[in-house]
């Protein structure tokens, strides 16, 4: 079976940095692309960042110069470094992993900014 598990949400000043994770286990044949979501109360559900199993990434506008997704070497981890944060950035951030063919979620992480 295959668990995705995200972890290091929290409360951050404006202008500050956090790291965010998403950890994949299980039985893993193939793991092809993984991507960040945010969601906030009243918005629609939007794509903040995508790495390939290239290791090509793309980012949402609001967002490129201040987050980098990066992941490691087994694919067993992807990361999102959010640097600059602003209070827009507060939402809950979704790790999303095409793992095995199929697409998993994480439950999600708060992520809040305060001015």
């Amino acid at each position: 079976q295959v668990q995705v598990v995200e972890s290091g949400g929290g409360l951050v000043q404006a202008g500050g940095s956090l790291n965010i994770s998403c950890s994949v286990s299980g039985r893993i044949i193939s793991i092809n692309d993984m991507r960040w979501y945010r969601q906030a109360p009243g918005k629609q559900r939007e794509l903040v960042a995508t790495i390939t199993g290239g290791a090509i990434t793309n980012y949402a506008d609001s967002v490129k110069g201040r987050f980098t997704i990066s992941r490691d070497a087994g694919w067993r981890m992807v990361s999102l470094q959010m640097n600059s944060l602003k209070p827009e950035d507060t939402a809950v951030y979704l790790c999303n992993a095409n793992v095995n063919w199929q697409n998993y979620w994480g439950q999600g992480n708060q992520v809040t900014v305060s001015s």
